[in-house]
């Protein structure tokens, strides 16, 4: 694997765009979550899929699609990261979060599961966190199953896994994530296995933007709010986004966001995310930007903006696994 380019800042966020041994281009990234220090929580998050083929109409990573990554490319980018920052593969972060969700729909590669049964092993790392994000396609039932497995056999209390809902509506959610899904009976039906006690409970990621209503009501009707977690974000401004002419609507002043209330009274813990501006024009909060920039040699206009800072293939660090 060699990194062809990075843009960022070490003490925020940092992606890197990276070229496999098959001239495939991957996207990961480094953070951390101020005012916590990356001894407090340090977040990686890593491609499992070369572009994406769900095509989400608010995320650039659905540009392309050149394939699944194997255990040994997704290992690659984490080793990358944590060679760079702790050479003996010593992690002293209170939280070490690896994340599943830079570019690709994990559930659509089971060699996700792999790499789980590795990482316990392959790093000394206490405060190890691993996250799957995902859509719940049909048809990747055997990952869900696989999946389970290894959270119950090795990260009972340390797993948080995250279904991307994002809209209540069955009309709107299908023009959003253009793939057969999951319908709320079935994720619930798969959380109330995947919940340990004394474990995290499951997040349902809805992204709060123009055309993308959320019914309470629904929420509440399908999910027990013991088991599930609601994860509020704002609808970040991809390339993909501006096209399909989708916004956040989230007001600046969580007093004042009406569905966030609703929750609360329904008796769900709201977790609000919204990531620092800076992150924006960095790019690291959704798959794709520097490599759409790249590939375009443009920048996108009324997406992210800001000044890239590149370091060419030719000037790059290279590391082969």
């Amino acid at each position: 694997m060699k990194i062809t380019s990075t843009t960022g800042e070490s003490d925020l966020a940092t992606v890197y765009v990276a070229e496999l041994a098959d001239g495939k281009l991957i996207e990961f990234v480094e953070s951390v979550q101020p005012p916590l220090t990356r001894a407090d929580k340090w977040v990686l998050i890593i491609s499992t899929l070369a572009g994406c083929p769900v095509r989400c109409r608010f995320c650039d990573a659905g540009g392309f699609y050149a394939g699944k990554l194997s255990r040994q490319e997704m290992l690659a980018q984490i080793d990358y990261l944590v060679d760079w920052r702790y050479p003996d593969r010593r992690v002293p972060a209170r939280k070490f979060k690896i994340q599943f969700a830079r570019m690709g729909e994990p559930a659509f590669n089971r060699e996700v599961v792999r790499v789980l049964e590795e990482l316990p092993t392959r790093y000394h790392a206490p405060g190890l966190l691993p996250s799957v994000s995902t859509v719940a396609p049909r048809g990747t039932e055997q990952f869900f199953t696989e999946l389970l497995a290894v959270k119950t056999g090795l990260y009972r209390e340390s797993f948080q896994l995250q279904f991307s809902i994002h809209t209540t509506d069955p009309e709107a959610r299908d023009r959003l994530i253009p793939v057969a899904k999951w319908d709320f009976p079935a994720i619930a039906e798969y959380g109330s296995r995947f919940f340990t006690a004394g474990g995290k409970k499951i997040s349902l990621n809805f992204a709060v933007g123009n055309e993308l209503p959320i019914d309470v009501g629904i929420v509440r009707r399908y999910f027990d709010p013991g088991l599930f977690v609601v994860k509020i974000t704002p609808v970040n401004p991809t390339d993909a986004a501006r096209r399909h002419h989708l916004c956040s609507a989230i007001p600046p002043d969580r007093e004042n966001c009406p569905v966030i209330n609703r929750l609360e009274d329904a008796g769900f813990q709201v977790v609000l995310s919204i990531g620092e501006q800076e992150e924006n024009r960095i790019g690291s909060n959704c798959g794709q930007h520097v490599l759409n920039y790249l590939k375009s040699n443009r920048e996108l206009e009324h997406s992210y903006t800001y000044p890239l800072r590149v370091r060419l293939s030719e000037s790059a660090k290279a590391v082969d696994r």
